[in-house]
Formats: structure tokens, C-alpha cells, sequence
């Protein structure tokens, strides 16, 4: 199958999915294989990143897996070495969606949360981003989509550390693209408003009223639902293909933002 985007040959291509385990990075996984990927499935939870693994392979396409915490350069390197030993060829595509969040307002966050969310949020993009960037200037192509969200571009109440990490992903971003562009590698954030997933559930589950929490929740976006890791996942696909998308931040929020 040839990709008429690139002009290249679709299972050539090696995407790397961290988050891979659960809502938008699962998605991804899947998403990118449809389109011919070869996907390195990474997740901190094992089982997690070996069931979006398995789906992939289910389904016809090529994947791996690897349990890794981002925050760790060595782990995440030692699972790009894996896919390169496996595949004989280094990744073309990196998708950080990777991602955790706090709710507590600045005063109300203890400063090891703060760490933790700036740590996998944005700290780990640093490390991943770093390590995928040599052979693809290499290579003299490459794309990288890191998941940022529309609480990067405006505030979010009781998301403190949440917001200033997505910020911190749309400026790190923009700059690999500033710094890479004339070396062929393009890189993108993408901004989604409330998704459906797990994480959103496990928030819901602390609220006094979770029915009532998750109706204000639906309602902050126009059309009066929350989004799906379906079509997030259709937007970092999207982006892995848009060749003249560089340095954007790609806003899919369902209108949160438009008022």
C-alpha cells in the first residue's frame, strides 16, 4: 500500500504510541495501524500496552509492545531499541499521549503532584521527543504529535499543574518544529477538549454527585457532549499525514473554546 501523503510505502512506517494502554492512546494504536503503521504499543502498565498490542495484531496490522514509564530516558530508549532490533529501522512517527492530571487549584496542590503531572506531561515529551530526533534528522523526515489539550491555551479551574504542563507541551512543540522544519520532521500538538476515558471516570468517581459532575462536564462543550478517544485519535492520524501542518496547535474540543 503506498501513502500518498509521503509517497512512501505504509508499512514501512513505525509509529510509537506511549499512553498506548488506555483511552486516546489505545485508540491511537489502533487508528495508526489502520493507516499502515507498525506501532510500538508503550504503556507504564504492561498489560495495558499488551492488549493495545494484541488488538493491533488482531486486526491484521504489526505491533509491540513495552511497559515503560516516560519519565524514564533509558527505559523509553531501551523500547526504541526493542522496535529497531524487530523492525530493522527507527521510528518514523512519534505519539505522545502519554498524560495525567490533578484537580486542585495552586495553593491546593502538593508540590510532589506538581511534579509528577510536569514530569509525565511534559518532562517525559522532553526525553522522548530527544530520543526519536537524531535518526529522524537521519533520516531527513519524521513527525511527532504530542497530546497537549485546550488547558494548555486557556484556564482550566482546580487544573493548576494540568494546565501549565499542556501549556509547556504546545511550547516545547513549536519549538522542535522552529528548530527541525528545515531538516524535513515536522511537529504538532494537539488540543482536545474533555474526552471520554478512564482518566475522566476515575475523576467522576470523587465527585460527590458524579451524574451531575459529568453533565457540567458535557455541557462545556457546544454540542453538549464529551469527546470520544476515537476521534482524537483520528486527529493525531490526521496530522501524522498533513504535511503542511508544522507547529500548530490543532484544537478538537467540540467547541469549549470557541466561546
Amino acid at each position: 500500500m503506498t501513502d500518498t501523503r509521503e509517497g512512501k510505502t505504509m508499512s514501512s512506517e513505525i509509529a510509537v504510541v506511549t499512553g498506548a494502554g488506555s483511552g486516546i492512546g489505545y485508540a491511537t494504536a489502533q487508528a495508526l495501524a489502520a493507516d499502515g503503521f507498525r506501532v510500538l504499543a508503550i504503556d507504564i502498565d504492561a498489560e495495558g500496552a499488551q492488549r493495545a498490542a494484541r488488538s493491533v495484531r488482531d486486526r491484521g496490522g504489526e505491533s509491540i509492545a513495552a511497559a515503560c514509564d516516560v519519565r524514564d530516558a533509558a527505559s523509553f530508549a531501551a523500547a526504541l531499541e526493542e522496535s529497531r532490533q524487530r523492525w530493522s529501522a527507527p521510528p518514523t512517527l512519534l505519539a505522545n499521549v502519554a498524560g495525567i492530571g490533578v484537580a486542585a487549584t495552586v495553593t491546593e496542590t502538593d508540590p510532589n503532584d506538581w511534579d509528577r503531572v510536569l514530569g509525565v506531561n511534559l518532562t517525559a515529551l522532553f526525553h522522548t521527543c530527544r530520543a526519536v530526533l537524531p535518526s529522524m534528522v537521519e533520516a531527513g523526515s519524521g513527525v511527532i504529535v504530542n497530546v497537549a489539550s485546550v488547558s494548555g491555551l486557556v484556564g482550566v479551574r482546580n487544573r493548576a499543574a494540568y494546565c501549565a504542563s499542556k501549556a509547556g507541551v504546545i511550547g516545547l512543540t513549536r519549538s522542535i518544529a522552529a528548530d527541525y522544519a528545515h531538516l524535513g520532521i515536522r511537529a504538532n500538538a494537539i488540543c482536545p477538549g474533555t474526552v471520554a476515558s478512564e482518566w475522566i471516570d476515575k475523576i467522576l468517581s470523587h465527585s460527590p454527585d458524579p451524574e451531575a459532575a459529568r453533565r457540567q462536564m458535557e455541557d462545556r462543550q457546544l454540542d453538549g457532549r464529551m469527546g470520544t478517544p476515537e476521534e482524537i485519535a483520528n486527529g493525531i492520524a490526521f496530522l501524522a499525514g498533513a504535511r503542511f501542518a508544522n507547529g500548530s496547535a490543532f484544537v478538537m474540543d467540540g467547541g469549549m473554546t470557541a466561546v
